[in-house]
């Protein structure tokens, strides 16, 4: 058995490279908790979560005194397990982001172990569909990029081979949305595919009106048009919608996607591994969104998603935003606009801990077992 004996975490608070703004917020920083997991035959699994530059101390505070304590001693390949009994000693504070962040880091790490102690790649060992998925492009297509700029970076991803380019939409006035869109069809041409995400700005009476709008150039889907925990609008929009409705950053839970898919308030998800808690429960909304022949896409950590969007079917596209580039020394691995899955054994991140602990915030850092 893989038994627990020590337990190490920190947290490193990373500058976006470049400037992130939608129509509700600026992603100020990425604080990013960072969980490392011992076993007893010296391997070790390292797990991470991240904020955009609030709670990351709480996350913190809650592994160190409620969470990490419980693995000492426990069988690490018991991750089902382990998953179920940290939860349910959080209940009182689930669901939500604070826990479900702190769970991720540990799940993460247990599944690197896992990996590691198997020899196998994350993505054949979660699944093996696919060894690659396509990319599309977020990081040119903030609220606050002038129109010139929107089509130069569509046109740059394209020449590169993305299937697509995000856009954020929630500028005051509908007919401003409308002419950055415009600008960026014309210019990309009609077989490139253009998302859109208005990052819970709107009501459903907007959210109805901009979706008659972005029918007119064909978009891919329309991400996040109003408040995640209103799934009635979610529901009337969804019917009324010709653009496919997605949603998923902003849900904490397995609850949450399956009332979602089962009373037809969204036609794409996109759960993110560290808001839900971990990979354990994003397989599981993987697998549940399949059932519903509803596609899969990610939001965010592309690092640590290139390998699950490829162990399951129903994961057409991945999102091209770089996080982890100062921490790490390995890199998404692209080829004619496809990402391929890491080959080595567990996440496929290869950590620079140098780096890492010259960013270490003080205070944030425990050791508990050894």
């Amino acid at each position: 058995m893989a038994m627990i004996v020590k337990t190490e975490m920190l947290m490193v608070d990373l500058v976006p490279m470049v400037t992130r703004v939608d129509a509700i917020q600026s992603f100020v920083s990425q604080e990013t908790p960072i969980v490392r997991i011992t076993d007893t035959d010296g391997r070790t699994g390292t797990g991470y979560s991240y904020t955009i530059g609030t709670g990351g101390p709480a996350v913190i505070s809650l592994l160190r005194e409620t969470l990490l304590p419980q693995l000492i001693g426990r069988d690490a390949e018991d991750i089902e397990g382990l998953w179920r009994d940290l939860m349910f000693s959080t209940h009182a504070t689930a669901v939500g982001a604070i826990t479900s962040l702190s769970l991720a880091a540990i799940d993460t790490a247990l599944w690197d172990l896992r990996c590691v102690r198997a020899g196998l790649p994350l993505w054949k060992m979660a699944g093996g569909a696919k060894p690659s998925v396509p990319l599309y492009s977020t990081e040119g297509g903030w609220l606050h990029i002038e129109t010139s700029d929107l089509v130069s970076d569509a046109l740059e991803m394209q020449a590169r081979g993305f299937v697509g380019s995000k856009i954020k939409i929630g500028k005051p006035t509908a007919a401003e949305d409308r002419a950055r869109l415009k600008a960026v069809r014309e210019a990309v041409g009609d077989t490139y595919e253009i998302l859109v995400d208005a990052n819970q700005a709107f009501s459903l009476s907007e959210a109805m009106r901009r979706a008659d709008m972005l029918a007119e150039f064909g978009i891919g889907w329309f991400e996040e048009p109003m408040p995640a925990d209103d799934i009635g609008a979610h529901i009337r929009l969804t019917a009324a919608s010709r653009v496919p409705i997605a949603v998923g950053e902003s849900m904490y839970s397995i609850s949450q996607f399956k009332d979602y898919l089962a009373m037809g308030a969204c036609t794409i998800v996109q759960a993110d591994v560290a808001r839900v808690g971990g990979i354990t429960p994003w397989l599981k909304i993987a697998h549940m969104a399949e059932a519903f022949n509803v596609s899969i896409c990610p939001h965010f950590l592309m690092e640590l998603h290139v390998s699950l969007t490829c162990a399951v079917s129903n994961a057409p596209m991945l999102e091209y935003i770089p996080q982890l580039d100062n921490i790490t020394t390995s890199r998404l691995d692209i080829k004619e606009g496809r990402a391929h899955a890491p080959m080595m054994p567990g996440l496929g991140i290869a950590w620079d801990w140098a780096a890492i602990n010259d960013r270490a915030v003080d205070g944030l850092s425990a050791t508990i077992g050894g």
